[in-house]
């Protein structure tokens, strides 16, 4: 077993307690299967309240990329592609899994992640106007992160905008939200579940990167937007026999507002990541308030730093220098961020 400290990804540890209770309290039931039993169907009530979208349909998956393509597979037609950053995710690190399903990712520049409804209307507004467009890829849904890949948020308004120009087009928006628990606590953060459920077509609560110890909500207001989903989830191996394991964990998650507090530490502890960053000489190269710290530093030190700490590369800045991450989580404790200021101190 490592004995570095490990800052890694949020999803290292296992689950919240409150979680491993209810697993253990509900072991010994039988139950109906695919998550047709009482304990799913709590968790989607509650989900629903959260949302404020009564007639909601929640689906529960494993993970984030199984999710992503599940859901992008049923929101396309075979001639369409998905519109998302070029550092989305589905872009990116999930291995050409939407390509992989028969659809194009097609790609606009980003601002930490996040695209502009102004790029995207250009993105659709090329297409139409293209007199080749028959032979080309559709525009046919957008894709976004909260918080993005860079740790960044997107506002109510620009949120907002992009469902405008999705609704002029009559495309969906689609919001993955692996970190979404990290963007509900942030203080910088405007936008509710409530919103998301108004302004997005579909998206999905994480639960993997949230305290879970797997296993992503699935959410669209409007159930007519993913017609025979189950079906599909079956289609894509994303459908899971014991349901229930997934169903108690969202249930226990959307009991008594967790979900709504379980980031908070998380930020907490990213911004103690962030001074103790600025104290040792490699100050964040950009604002991200959630719980991702992107520092540059010399290649020279990424050895001696692996070997006191778990981190992730990101990408390289230049000839010498490189972009890591420093990610904490739900269960980050402060003594180990500590750990880490010393790490930096002894290092850089």
């Amino acid at each position: 077993m490592s004995t570095k400290i490990s800052f890694a990804s949020d999803y290292m540890e296992g689950a919240h307690p409150a979680i491993l209770s209810r697993l253990l309290e509900t072991n010994l039931l039988h139950t109906p299967g695919y998550g047709t039993d009482e304990i799913c169907e709590s968790a989607r009530e509650k989900i629903r309240a959260a949302c404020r979208a009564p007639r909601a349909a929640v689906h529960f998956l494993v993970g984030g990329t199984q999710t992503n393509a599940t859901v992008i597979d049923a929101l396309l037609r075979p001639w369409q592609g998905v519109v998302a950053a070029e550092s989305g995710h589905i872009s990116t690190h999930e291995a050409g899994a939407i390509e992989f399903g028969g659809h194009k990712v097609l790609t606009l520049p980003h601002a930490l992640g996040k695209i502009t409804a102004a790029d995207v209307r250009a993105r659709c507004e090329d297409h139409w106007g293209d007199g080749n467009r028959d032979h080309m890829v559709e525009p046919g849904m957008v894709y976004i992160s909260h918080p993005t890949e860079y740790g960044a948020l997107y506002a109510k308004g620009e949120l907002t905008e992009l469902h405008q120009v999705c609704r002029d087009y009559g495309i969906p928006l689609y919001l993955d939200g692996a970190r979404l628990a990290y963007a509900l606590a942030c203080p910088e953060n405007d936008v509710t579940l409530a919103d998301l459920a108004a302004l997005c077509d579909v998206f999905y609560i994480g639960g993997t990167k949230c305290g879970a110890l797997l296993g992503e909500a699935v959410v669209a207001a409007d159930p007519d937007r993913l017609p025979r989903f189950f079906t599909i989830m079956k289609q894509h191996g994303a459908l899971l026999a014991k349901g229930r394991v997934l169903g108690i964990q969202f249930d226990a998650l959307f009991t008594d507002g967790l979900y709504g507090r379980i980031g908070k530490p998380a930020l907490e502890a990213a911004d103690a990541i962030r001074a103790l960053c600025d104290k040792a000489g490699c100050p964040p190269c950009f604002h991200t308030p959630t719980n991702q710290v992107f520092v540059r530093v010399e290649d020279r030190v990424l050895a001696p730093l692996a070997d006191r700490v778990e981190f992730s590369f990101w990408e390289k800045a230049d000839e010498t220098h490189t972009i890591l991450r420093f990610a904490s989580s739900w269960a980050t404790r402060m003594e180990d961020v500590e750990k880490l200021g010393q790490v930096l101190r002894d290092v850089l």
